[in-house]
């Protein structure tokens, strides 16, 4: 189960999938590479799920062409299949079983031996952090736990890529927390592509490189430090002995146009990090004090779409709503 040598670990081009008269997913184009976290980012209903079911098999590619591991989405199922752990959005888990008989049932579904598969379960509660509750029943379980437990069933079979379905939705800031130090510990243990969905903007600065997605199109993709400097300089306020001296001085020695307003000298500059070491050693002014913002991933979103994420949301809300036929189809 090795991803072909140059090969993407997830690969999508020009995908489009269309229910009826709407079109959830309009000619999406990615690559993923092996042992990357890869980040969906966008608001409910801009085409993140719909994109994880193409990939993973559950739903069938309208337009356009896939591959997971190597292996054509819509040509190669079974392989695909083989390949995968999926985490979704909602629970799944038999609230009657204990945590350990919910594993088993997975792994004899997926062909595990079953010389190896005690080995196995023991493996992927330990990394979930559930040893001790392995014969607890799951309705027993808070919401975090039934999470970590869904996400060691995703890993039991060896998959070489992790799909995570809004990981953490639901769930308090301190267990989403706690989930997201599980899923680096995975990152750093397993030889595993995680590709994950989330409208957190905090969650998505945990992975390697983002696509930003609105309205079923990418509009964005990169780093999340690449995203964030393509929308602006970082913002930097220093406060001085002699603010109007602190003005001028930037001004003569970096070329840099700052302003004073309330006792605050604001300047904006590429790498913050990197000019304000420069700015106290070169400025010949006492620096009281000193703050670097840069642009978040809130900025980058609005940048690129026009709108906030919560906009988003919104707006893509009242469209389900008034869509007769997708509201059947969910059902």
């Amino acid at each position: 189960m090795i991803v072909p040598n140059g090969a993407p670990a997830v690969s999508a081009r020009d995908l489009h999938r269309r229910f009826g008269e709407f079109e959830a997913v309009r000619g999406v184009t990615f690559d993923v590479a092996p042992g990357e976290v890869f980040g969906f980012l966008g608001p409910n209903g801009a085409g993140k799920s719909t994109t994880i079911s193409m990939l993973c098999t559950l739903l069938r590619i309208t337009d356009g062409r896939a591959s997971v591991a190597g292996f054509d989405v819509s040509k190669e199922p079974r392989e695909v299949r083989r390949r995968i752990g999926l985490v979704f959005q909602d629970t799944t888990l038999d609230d009657y079983l204990t945590a350990e008989e919910n594993l088993r049932f997975h792994a004899e579904l997926y062909g595990v031996p079953r010389e190896t598969m005690g080995e196995g379960i023991r493996r992927v509660m330990q990394l979930v952090g559930l040893t001790d509750r392995a014969s607890s029943l799951v309705r027993t379980f808070s919401g975090g736990m039934k999470r970590r437990l869904e996400i060691a069933r995703g890993l039991l079979h060896s998959p070489r890529v992790l799909f995570l379905d809004e990981p953490t939705v639901g769930l308090d800031p301190q267990t989403r927390d706690h989930i997201w130090n599980y899923i680096n510990e995975l990152r750093r243990r397993e030889d595993i592509t995680i590709f994950m969905t989330t409208h957190y903007m905090d969650e998505a600065e945990y992975c390697d490189r983002i696509a930003i997605i609105d309205d079923g199109r990418i509009v964005v993709q990169g780093t999340p430090d690449e995203l964030k400097a393509s929308v602006g300089k970082d913002r930097i306020e220093i406060r001085t002995e002699d603010d109007d001296a602190a003005v001028e001085a930037m001004k003569r020695m970096f070329g840099v146009e700052a302003t004073r307003a309330d006792g605050v000298v604001r300047a904006a500059v590429e790498h913050g990090e990197e000019f304000v070491p420069q700015l106290f050693a070169r400025l010949g002014i006492p620096i009281k004090a000193v703050s670097i913002a840069r642009p978040t991933l809130d900025d980058v979103f609005l940048n690129y779409t026009g709108r906030t994420i919560r906009d988003a949301e919104a707006t893509g809300a009242q469209l389900m709503r008034s869509n007769v036929w997708m509201r059947a189809r969910m059902r």
